[in-house]
């Protein structure tokens, strides 16, 4: 069985963000979201996984590599546009060949890996399976119907208006050599893009076998502000966080579990765990508060910082206000000025640089 991870969108609720970055890297817990789908793959017993790359190709190389750092072998596939999931797909065919593979898009986090899921599959007649969870706004999602005993998948639509059930396709599929049919015979949705909903269908349609799994633990597509700084608690919440590789000063204290890279320093500064603080940061009159993660070489002074996300080689000082729910971005400097606002909420691109008051 391979893997195959869809790492080629532009990343456009997260701007200015991805501007400069591929959003498959943005950090959560400070390790790259795309970083937690490859992990989950190989935790399957996967080891072949091709990569689409777009745009980004160049950083998403850097990052990963030729996979060995994660068990792996990747192999890329880049894809000239984004043209839709079921265009991935079929421009991976020479990778995939005719063996099962599982998919899965770069950007989301299912707690629990997949590992128990790929097993159902292995040992299922299904030609596709599909993860599904109820969600609250299912018109943004692609919509699928059950049978009546819950146990094949009907019917599937791409963002209804008006959805029939609130369930929607969370982004990992599996399939085996059936699909490569219907990616074939599918034409471009209304939006120019090979639907993978549509080749799914195409599947039901002929009369093959799509088994439904419902998920029960959380599941995030972190392509928005909210879900990344969601899916940075969660992953806080259940990592293992007592490592410390620093020392903690007489006038610093550290609370609950929080994570130290090499070489932090701390002076009179709080941090409050859940968090973790990369390598080469310096806090100095800081408070770090719960659910923050702070990147590599990061330079905060006089300033506080909760339930926030701070890339590498960041610059905070001088802040009045607490710095509260905000993603900032690589290389960023945020200072003080005249102006006086009780608070603050960021979500800034890599080399920015804020003055407030």
């Amino acid at each position: 069985m391979k893997g195959l991870i869809l790492s080629g969108g532009k990343g456009t609720r997260l701007r200015p963000l991805t501007y400069t970055s591929a959003k498959q890297l943005v950090p959560v817990a400070n390790k790259p979201v795309l970083f937690f789908g490859i992990e989950s793959i190989v935790a399957a017993g996967i080891t072949e996984i091709g990569i689409i790359v777009g745009d980004t190709k160049d950083e998403i190389r850097a990052a990963v590599g030729d996979g060995s750092q994660f068990g792996a072998r990747c192999t890329y596939i880049e894809q000239e546009a984004p043209l839709g999931l079921a265009h991935a797909v079929k421009i991976a065919k020479d990778f995939l060949q005719d063996d099962p593979f599982v998919m899965y898009l770069g950007d989301n986090l299912i707690a629990g890996g997949i590992r128990s899921l790929v097993d159902e599959f292995r040992e299922s007649t299904a030609n596709a399976q599909i993860l599904l969870a109820e969600v609250a706004n299912p018109q943004q999602f692609g919509v699928a119907e059950l049978s009546a005993d819950g146990t094949m998948v009907k019917k599937l639509e791409e963002k209804p208006p008006q959805p029939k059930t609130n369930l929607a396709l969370v982004g990992v599929y599996m399939f085996d050599k059936t699909i490569w049919e219907s990616v074939e015979r599918i034409e471009p949705s209304a939006r120019g893009e090979l639907e993978i909903t549509d080749a799914i269908q195409d599947l039901i349609d002929r009369g093959l076998e799509v088994h439904p799994h419902k998920v029960r633990g959380w599941w995030k597509d972190t392509g928005k502000l909210a879900d990344m700084l969601e899916a940075n608690r969660i992953m806080l919440d259940s990592a293992d966080l007592h490592r410390q590789h620093s020392e903690v000063g007489t006038h610093s204290r550290i609370e609950g579990r929080v994570q130290l890279g090499e070489n932090v320093t701390l002076v009179n500064s709080l941090v409050r765990g859940p968090s973790v603080i990369g390598d080469d940061v310096r806090l100095e009159n800081v408070f770090v508060g719960p659910y923050s993660s702070i990147g590599n070489r990061c330079v905060l002074s006089s300033c506080e910082i909760e339930n926030s996300i701070i890339l590498a080689d960041s610059e905070i000082a001088d802040l009045p206000a607490r710095v509260d729910g905000s993603l900032v971005g690589r290389g960023v400097k945020i200072r003080r000025s005249d102006a006086k606002p009780k608070a603050y909420r960021f979500m800034l691109g890599d080399n920015s640089e804020v003055s407030v008051g």
